[in-house]
């Protein structure tokens, strides 16, 4: 079987079986197939010593430990767990998830959603901040509430802090969130 991820967006099908002892192989190489469309392959079907498509050489990922460099900064909340405020990585900030914490105390401004979603994005903008850039530079955010009939709240809050054109965003209602906080927000921002 043959296919070629620039000629078709349909998936082929698969002989699971010729998979099973390639599994973990297979799911690094459909991501990789999804994130390049200059992939090819060989018009003849694919023999079982060549089970899959080559990638075009000039595609390269780099995952050195040089090019990933923690962002850290005081006037935010430090980090609840072994993960850091955010990653500088191949010209984008991913900041961690965070909450509407007081950095010199470490507990929440109030027990309000409002109270909170204000603080969350005030300790993203110090984190943004130390990274360089400002909330204009977000590209993405991933908004959590404990209770999504808190939304149209947030989004008042929310809408304050982002210029048009507002970033891409998703928003979830999660079953609960660290130390009971009413609302996590994470976003990813170009350098």
């Amino acid at each position: 079987m043959a296919w070629c991820a620039s000629r078709s967006l349909a998936a082929p099908a698969v002989d699971l079986s010729a998979l099973r002892t390639r599994a973990p192989l297979v799911a690094g190489l459909c991501c990789v197939s999804l994130a390049s469309s200059k992939l090819w392959c060989s018009s003849p079907p694919l023999s079982r010593s060549k089970p899959f498509a080559c990638i075009n050489a000039t595609m390269a990922v780099s995952t050195a430990a040089g090019k990933k460099e923690a962002v850290q900064t005081d006037k935010a909340p430090a980090a609840l767990g072994p993960y850091s405020q955010a990653i500088k990585a191949n010209n984008l900030l991913f900041v961690s998830g965070v909450l509407g914490l007081v950095p010199e105390t470490g507990k929440f401004i109030s027990d309000g959603v409002e109270e909170q979603t204000e603080q969350v994005l005030k300790n993203i903008g110090e984190i943004l901040q130390a990274s360089g850039i400002s909330y204009s530079a977000v590209v993405k955010t991933t908004i959590m509430l404990a209770d999504l009939k808190d939304f149209k709240k947030v989004n008042e809050i929310y809408a304050k802090y982002f210029p048009s054109p507002a970033p891409a965003r998703a928003t979830y209602q999660v079953a609960a969130l660290p130390m009971d906080a009413r609302i996590e927000i994470e976003c990813i921002a170009a350098l």
